[in-house]
């Protein structure tokens, strides 16, 4: 959208966005090749969440961004047989533990979990603090 408004703009590199989300985009667009929806969970304020939801959407799938479980009541999962579920990388884990309670609660789930990438950067304390 803004593109269109100021054709010269010029956005950051995508090696600007963190690795988690550039992990969390990757997992998104993998997924909706196989789901016929998308469950977002995060924060409607979190432009990491929404930016998932969006690229679910772009890849032609419903997709919705769910605080908790308790926004499920408004979701309809009419026809959907494949769910898929992601979160933003600051969810808590025990709300993505309720929203999958939740749709269990609902409906009988076999739940499947696809292969992604490991994250395993280490972020080392300066050694000026030393070790305790």
């Amino acid at each position: 959208m803004l593109a269109r408004r100021f054709p010269d703009l010029v956005g950051p590199s995508t090696r600007d966005i963190c690795y988690a989300t550039q992990n969390r985009q990757a997992a998104v667009r993998a997924l909706a090749e196989v789901a016929d929806a998308i469950l977002v969970v995060g924060a409607r304020n979190s432009s990491n969440c929404n930016r998932l939801r969006e690229i679910a959407a772009e890849a032609g799938r419903p997709s919705h961004l769910v605080e908790g479980a308790e926004d499920l009541e408004r979701i309809t999962l009419d026809g959907v047989r494949i769910l898929g579920l992601t979160a933003g990388a600051s969810t808590p884990e025990v709300v993505i533990a309720e929203v999958i309670a939740a749709l269990q609660r609902r409906t009988p789930l076999r739940i499947s979990t696809l292969p992604g990438v490991i994250e395993s950067v280490n972020f080392p304390l300066p050694s000026s603090l030393g070790h305790s």
